[in-house]
């Protein structure tokens, strides 16, 4: 497999997030979601009614701002204006077919986002590298620089790790991912769709959302109603990269109301 390349000097990364996952004792062996005992079980508890409020709240806090800022403004939205095409650098068959599988699920929940993977490093604009965990802080290392890790490391002591590049109008070029492999198949799967899924925008992690894999505190292992809420905003063609709050706050109305009806179908969700 070929290398991830670190950034050019000349391309400035907007803005990092770090997700902080501890790891989740789990015996289970099994690759898909589905099978593992501490993802059913949460599926079974999981809460899937909400209110306007709830989602908006929880979207705003995640689609602005950002929990690691290296440069740039973060009062705008930010997002994937083309496909969305994922390579995955690994010799790990089985890390990748359940990256392979996270993807699919992202691709089949999320209505107006084009998301696949991809064979070939050339044709991606999100790129995962695989690494063992005693190699985690050389990768940061070989993407951001020494300074920059140590600063990770202290900050945050993350698990994995994504950011991404923007342009002048917020549109999101491209994006990097960073996940350990030697870890559970729970912890591997919350690590995958946590930053697979902030790599595309919402970056801001926040501890006053309970509902959302994107509160430090809370371990998903899949891709959960919430959060489908939040990516779905998102992703609606009238929610554009570069629009301010007040911008997204006068359109916001009419993208819920259909961002309900298919958050609704995709899950089979009750009235």
């Amino acid at each position: 497999m070929s290398a991830l390349v670190p950034p050019a000097p000349a391309l400035r990364f907007a803005l990092l997030t770090l997700a902080a996952l501890t790891c989740v004792p789990d015996t289970a062996t099994k690759a898909t979601a589905g099978e593992l005992p501490a993802i059913a079980s949460r599926q079974r508890t999981e809460k899937k009614s909400f209110t306007d409020a709830e989602i908006v709240d929880g979207f705003f806090k995640t689609a602005f701002g950002a929990e690691y800022h290296l440069a740039g403004r973060v009062d705008r939205i930010r997002k994937f204006d083309s496909p969305v095409r994922v390579f995955a650098e690994t010799d790990r068959a089985d890390r990748k077919a359940q990256l392979g599988q996270v993807v699919a699920d992202i691709a089949a929940r999320v209505h107006h986002l084009d998301i696949a993977m991809t064979e070939t490093s050339e044709a991606a604009n999100v790129r995962v590298k695989l690494v063992r965990d005693r190699d985690l802080y050389r990768t940061i290392a070989s993407f951001y620089g020494a300074e920059k890790a140590r600063e990770i490391r202290t900050s945050l002591d993350p698990q994995c790790l994504s950011g991404f590049r923007k342009n002048e109008q917020f549109e999101i070029e491209h994006s990097d991912v960073i996940l350990t492999v030697d870890v559970s198949d729970f912890t591997f799967l919350d690590c995958a769709y946590e930053e697979v899924l902030q790599s595309l925008g919402p970056i801001n992690d926040t501890a006053s959302v309970p509902w959302t894999m994107f509160n430090d505190n809370v371990s998903m292992g899949y891709f959960d109603v919430y959060d489908q809420y939040i990516l779905n905003l998102l992703y609606d063609p009238r929610i554009k990269a570069g629009m301010s709050v007040p911008e997204v706050r006068a359109v916001l109305p009419e993208v819920l109301t259909d961002v309900r009806a298919w958050v609704k179908q995709v899950n089979g969700l009750k009235d």
